[in-house]
């Protein structure tokens, strides 16, 4: 029974980021028959993020106390109506309202696969699953942009998301079928309003210097992300004017970097720590903020050479990522063990409707991709880099103060 959960899991697991990745290639081509501006079409992305994030404070309590299979036939259900609904759009109004749909049924599936991670593995096992299951996600960012293109230059634009329509029919009728309820009678929570609405339960972490630092790490590590992800296939097809193959590429090879640095970071965490770690995440995005910057303002570099002028620094981007979200998220929770799901909850909430609310003030400017992702890092970045570097704010991040 586990080996079919495990198999359930994993093809519910690549959702969440096909629905990012897979039509980024077709970004311009979109803006061009909606008649839209690229703000508009740039939205689609933050929606979905900011949706995903909003619905963390809801989702969970009702998964707590409803079952985790009716979550995923839920989510898994919306997800279908809001990819369909995406497919056949006809204005770009009516795209950005089924973003939002497939954003909280990618929420709901996100919490289902790792409710039910919990409850079917024990604490060994459970980080091994958990491994397995980031392995695939790290996969799709890699993959997704080529066949979202290899779509998009046979059959249009909305074959993408009519391949997402397909897709999660498939694991919603295998769930439907195979997928049991992994939560314990005993476990389920006596009142699903009153978790839902038990506000005074986030108040202490609220309050936590440490909490609120770290939760700020992964916070802005992926609004960095996030506003290059809106803004790469704008600049790389629409402006640079480079093919949808190569955008795919190397949007690819910054994934594979991505994945490589997160199968490294458990080896740097056990010679290093969390916290300098999470001192190194955050150096390598002001790095890459710092050649964003200079390859922009000393170098006239064009087509092809301007697109990996672009891309390097992001690959070091992304390796900060992936070596921040790990430690800050772990280092974020330590002080909650009594609490862990409400502070998860808020972490992902802070995570991702932070990211999103970033990204969309950064779009309401006329900076171009480079700077504008190099604004973000550096505003963002660097005040979290400089409390790491004063002691007099050592409580707020130092490892020692991990325990509750």
């Amino acid at each position: 029974m586990q080996r079919h959960i495990l198999s359930l899991l994993m093809s519910m697991v690549v959702l969440s980021p096909m629905a990012i990745d897979i039509y980024l290639a077709s970004i311009p081509q979109m803006a061009f028959e909606f008649n839209a501006s690229t703000g508009q079409v740039q939205l689609t992305i933050v929606l979905f993020f900011f949706a995903m994030g909003l619905g963390q404070i809801f989702v969970g309590p009702i998964a707590d106390r409803y079952g985790r299979r009716p979550v995923a036939i839920f989510g898994l259900s919306f997800y279908v109506l809001g990819s369909l609904a995406a497919g056949l759009a006809s204005d770009i109004f009516y795209l950005q309202i089924s973003r939002l749909i497939q954003g909280f049924a990618a929420c709901a599936i996100s919490v289902t696969i790792f409710s039910t991670v919990r409850d079917t593995y024990s604490y060994e096992r459970s980080s091994k699953i958990y491994s397995y299951l980031n392995g695939v996600l790290g996969v799709v960012p890699a993959c997704a942009p080529i066949l979202g293109s290899l779509l998009a230059s046979d059959f249009g634009w909305r074959s993408n998301f009519l391949f997402m329509f397909a897709y999660g029919l498939l694991v919603l009728g295998l769930v439907c079928r195979f997928m049991p309820e992994t939560l314990k009678a005993e476990n389920r929570y006596s009142s699903a309003v009153a978790k839902l609405y038990d506000w005074p339960r986030f108040l202490p972490i609220l309050k936590s210097h440490y909490f609120i630092f770290y939760a700020l790490c992964c916070m802005v590590a992926l609004a960095a992300i996030l506003s290059y992800v809106s803004y790469a296939p704008l600049w790389l097809i629409g402006h640079l004017q480079i093919s949808k193959v190569a955008f795919s590429l190397l949007f690819g090879l910054n994934a594979c970097a991505g994945i490589f640095c997160s199968f490294t970071a458990p080896i740097l965490i056990n010679r290093y720590g969390n916290r300098t770690l999470v001192f190194i995440a955050l150096s390598c995005m002001l790095g890459a903020a710092l050649l964003l910057m200079v390859f922009n303002s000393l170098f006239n570099f064009q087509g092809f050479n301007a697109a990996l002028a672009f891309m390097l620094p992001i690959i070091l981007l992304s390796a900060g990522l992936s070596f921040a979200l790990g430690p800050a998220t772990s280092m974020a929770l330590s002080q909650f063990g009594d609490r862990a799901g409400s502070a998860s909850a808020l972490l992902g909430f802070t995570q991702m409707v932070g990211a999103s609310v970033i990204t969309f003030l950064v779009q309401q400017t006329d900076l171009i991709a480079p700077l504008a992702v190099a604004t973000v890092l550096v505003i963002f970045v660097l005040p979290l880099w400089l409390i790491m570097l004063l002691p007099k704010y050592s409580h707020w991040n130092d490892e020692r103060s991990a325990q509750p």
